[in-house]
């Protein structure tokens, strides 16, 4: 069942779903210990960050089955902090942070035994490991950075503005449309009109003359070799996109902006792309924009009832 939303714990309805069936996964999970959503089978207030982990290695040891042997999976995750065990937080923050997430309360950080109070804990890269011990293939770390950050009233770091995404595949060999998330490059050559360019130098070597056939196409270096003119150039592992507001959703969505290149290139036109933590509902509106199917899970049945509201409002796919 394709473009549908199923309403369940992660683990047990993707035990549901066919082996190999989906191009890629694109998702963001919940963060570790800093918000509670009154579910009993939520995840995120786990005990340590190792009970954590572990659940999510489950979860995502399922969505490896699902998966097409050529399939990626596209995983958003941010860190959490250690608590001393006494500390309120900081209010400010958590009280602004309660007005977009009213169906759940913030958390105050916990102190975790074996770390210091104020420790960055290193959720992601804790999860990262763990799936590449689980059979994972750890393909790149990419850094989603916010021009517009939560503001914290911390004087002893830096405001944190970014967060991973991390691509893992499935084998070593996977589905990568490179050219369909290449971007504009940054070295320049005049055009025709004498009108500056923005292009890409890629070496290449040509015998003979014919790197000067086309002086618009090649130049030559002192070296001998020829380069030619590219607008384009591969995607870099830094993506800067603004965090999102969605005003009927009470949790933190992602933008539609950050994943549109997951699925770009993780899935082709008419493919599936899976999202075991659906929330709000972004990865199926992507998803369906770009020509692709999907399949959601979410935990909370008020949550599925928002996220097809919008999927009905942006798209009009449902009756």
């Amino acid at each position: 069942m394709i473009n549908v939303i199923h309403t369940g714990e992660a683990l047990c309805e993707l035990k549901k779903l066919a082996d190999k069936t989906c191009h890629c996964c694109v998702t963001s999970v919940p963060y570790f210990n800093l918000r509670d959503y009154g579910h009993k089978e939520q995840i995120g207030l786990e005990k340590t960050p190792e009970e954590y982990v572990q659940k999510l290695v489950a979860i995502f040891g399922e969505v490896k089955r699902v998966l097409r042997d050529d399939g990626t999976l596209w995983l958003n995750i941010g860190d959490s902090y250690n608590g001393s065990g006494k500390a309120k937080g900081d209010k400010t923050v958590q009280n602004r942070v309660q007005v977009s997430n009213r169906a759940s309360h913030a958390t105050n950080p916990t102190k975790i035994d074996g770390l210091k109070a104020k420790d960055l804990i290193g959720i992601p890269w804790m999860l990262a490991f763990a799936l590449r011990n689980d059979g994972w293939y750890l393909r790149q770390d990419i850094i989603w950075q916010k021009p517009n950050p939560m503001p914290e009233s911390v004087t002893d770091r830096c405001t944190k503005s970014h967060e991973y995404i991390f691509l893992l595949s499935k084998s070593n060999k996977y589905y990568f449309d490179s050219k369909a998330i290449a971007e504009p490059v940054e070295n320049t050559k005049p055009n025709h009109d004498n009108q500056t360019q923005k292009t890409e130098l890629r070496p290449q070597r040509y015998g003979g003359k014919k790197y000067t056939a086309n002086p618009d196409v090649f130049c030559r270096t002192k070296s001998g070799n020829a380069y030619d003119y590219r607008p384009y150039r591969n995607k870099r592992s830094v993506w800067t996109c603004p965090t999102a507001n969605f005003k009927d959703a009470h949790f933190a969505v992602y933008p539609e902006k950050l994943i549109l290149p997951c699925i770009k290139a993780g899935c082709p036109e008419g493919g599936i792309v899976l999202d075991p933590f659906m929330g709000s509902g972004t990865t199926a509106v992507v998803a369906r924009k770009l020509n692709r199917n999907y399949i959601g899970i979410e935990l909370q049945p008020k949550n599925v009832e928002i996220a097809n509201k919008r999927i009905r409002n942006e798209l009009g796919l449902f009756e």
